[in-house]
C-alpha cells in the first residue's frame, strides 16, 4: 500500500486481523494516497489496533470510507477515535456498529461531530448508547452541519429520545435517521411527531421494532 497507486478499495473484513496487524496499515496509511474504502469488520482489534489506527487517520488524505464492526475497540478506542474526527477532513463513512462503545465513547464521539465538518454517514447501532449518550448526539446535531445519516438502532436510548426530537427541530442536514428496536413507547413517538412538524429536511426515520402502539401512531 506504501508504493501501490491506484488501489481504491480494501476488503480485510473477517481475517483474524489483531492489533499487531494494525500498526503496518497504519504506516502505510499514512503514506497511501489512493485508498478511498477501508474494511477491517470482524477483526479483534480492540482498542489497542483503534488507538494505532487513528493517528494515521489525522495525518492520511484521501479515505472517504472505514467499516469497524465488531471490532471490540470499546469505549478507549471511541476515544481515539473521537480525537481523529476532529482533526480528519476527507472521512464521509463511518461504520462503528456492535463495538460496546458505551456512553463515555458515545460523549467522545458526538464532541468530535461538533467540530467535524466532512462526516455525513454515522453509524453506531448496537453500541450501549444509552439515554445519556444519545443526549450528546442530540447536542452535536445541534451545531454539526454536514451529517446527513446517523444510525442508532438497538441502543436503549430511552429518554434520550426526547433530546434528539428536540435537536430534529433546529438540525439543518440530517436526512435519515434509524432509531429501530430502542424500546421506544407512545410518548417518545409523541416528541418525535412534534418535531417532524418543525424539521423540513428528514427524509427517512425508522422505527420499526419499538412499541409505539396505537397512540404514537396516531402522533406520528
Amino acid at each position: 500500500l506504501e508504493k501501490n497507486h491506484t488501489l481504491t478499495t480494501l476488503d480485510l473484513s473477517s481475517n483474524d486481523i489483531n492489533a499487531n496487524g494494525v500498526i503496518a496499515l497504519a504506516a502505510a496509511l499514512v503514506k497511501n494516497n489512493t485508498l478511498t474504502t477501508l474494511d477491517l469488520s470482524d477483526n479483534f482489534l480492540d482498542a489497542g489496533g483503534v488507538r494505532v489506527l487513528a493517528p494515521a487517520l489525522e495525518r492520511n488524505g484521501t479515505l472517504t470510507t472505514l467499516y469497524l464492526v465488531r471490532t471490540c475497540f470499546g469505549t478507549e478506542g471511541a476515544n481515539a477515535l473521537a480525537a481523529a474526527l476532529e482533526k480528519n477532513t476527507t472521512l464521509t463513512t463511518l461504520n462503528v456498529l456492535g463495538n460496546r462503545i458505551g456512553t463515555g465513547g458515545i460523549q467522545a464521539l458526538a464532541a468530535a461531530l461538533e467540530r467535524n465538518a466532512t462526516l455525513t454517514t454515522l453509524d453506531i447501532g448496537s453500541s450501549e448508547v444509552g439515554a445519556e449518550g444519545a443526549r450528546a448526539l442530540a447536542a452535536a446535531l445541534e451545531k454539526n452541519a454536514t451529517l446527513t445519516t446517523l444510525d442508532l438502532h438497538y441502543n436503549d436510548i430511552g429518554y434520550g429520545v426526547k433530546a434528539l426530537a428536540a435537536a430534529l427541530e433546529k438540525n439543518c442536514t440530517l436526512t435519515t435517521l434509524n432509531l429501530s428496536s430502542n424500546k421506544l413507547g407512545a410518548f417518545d413517538a409523541s416528541n418525535l411527531a412534534a418535531a417532524l412538524e418543525k424539521n423540513s429536511v428528514l427524509t427517512t426515520l425508522f422505527l420499526s421494532h419499538n412499541t409505539i402502539a396505537h397512540k404514537g401512531a396516531k402522533a406520528l
